[in-house]
């Protein structure tokens, strides 16, 4: 018979001491694994923090996607009828070219002719009501210093009596749409007689050659002959 049958009691202890040898280690892997396991856990604080901060720009984002969305609405509301305020200043256009080809004597000698001259004048500010009710509004041109912002000169006017870079004459009137330029007034600059050498020197904004400024005057005088025929076909 083996060692065991015949001491039977020392095995059963041999038995037990490797029995809590093993459980010995085990409890002793367990602590290192729970210990190695709360290591790799983060700080509880550190992922409220970061948790925080994520939120923060997360709010802040929407936020500023709020506003962009607000101030386009804003825009597209504000400036919806830009593109047609464009083509109807054409129609104050043609109002002014006719009252301007109509000369106070004619109007005078034809009764006929000065009604039709009142009839487009009311017209025509009845118009401009409804550009101002729209934000629609005149470029102030005419005796204004130049502003390359608002104005585009098409000629210069030689007058010793006019402050140099002085509108003398609107060809074509400016418009205003809330606070963009529509459109930039056309017109007439002075270069102020005996200081012209100087301000052609500086290069003075609005100065253009002699054959921009015939080229204007004369498209300018043809549109109101133009004008002025129709209104004698009309008559």
């Amino acid at each position: 018979m083996s060692d065991e049958t015949d001491n039977p009691a020392q095995a059963d202890a041999e038995r037990d001491m490797a029995a809590e040898q093993s459980a010995e280690m085990a409890e002793s892997e367990a602590a290192e694994a729970a210990e190695a396991a709360g290591e790799a856990e983060p700080d509880p604080a550190e992922v409220i923090k970061e948790l925080n901060d994520k939120l923060l720009r997360a709010m802040a984002e929407a936020e500023n996607t709020r506003r962009i969305a607000a101030r386009e609405k804003a825009d597209a509301a504000k400036y919806a009828v830009t593109n047609f305020a464009r083509d109807i200043v054409r129609v104050a256009d043609n109002l002014g070219f006719a009252m301007m080809s109509v000369s106070p004597e004619a109007r005078q000698a034809d009764q006929n002719l000065e009604n039709l001259y009142v009839g487009i004048e009311m017209t025509m500010k009845e118009l401009l009501n409804v550009f101002e009710a729209q934000g629609i509004k005149p470029v102030p041109a005419e005796g204004q210093p130049f502003d390359h912002n608002i104005h585009e000169a098409v000629s210069q006017m030689e007058d010793p009596g006019v402050p140099v870079n002085t509108v003398m004459k609107v060809i074509r009137a400016g418009y205003t749409i809330q606070d963009r330029l529509l459109r930039p007034a056309q017109v007439i600059v002075s270069i102020g007689g005996a200081k012209a050498d100087a301000a052609g020197e500086a290069g003075e904004a609005g100065e253009v050659g002699e054959n921009t400024a015939e080229g204007g005057q004369k498209a300018y005088e043809q549109a109101a002959q133009a004008s002025g025929k129709a209104v004698d076909q009309e008559i």
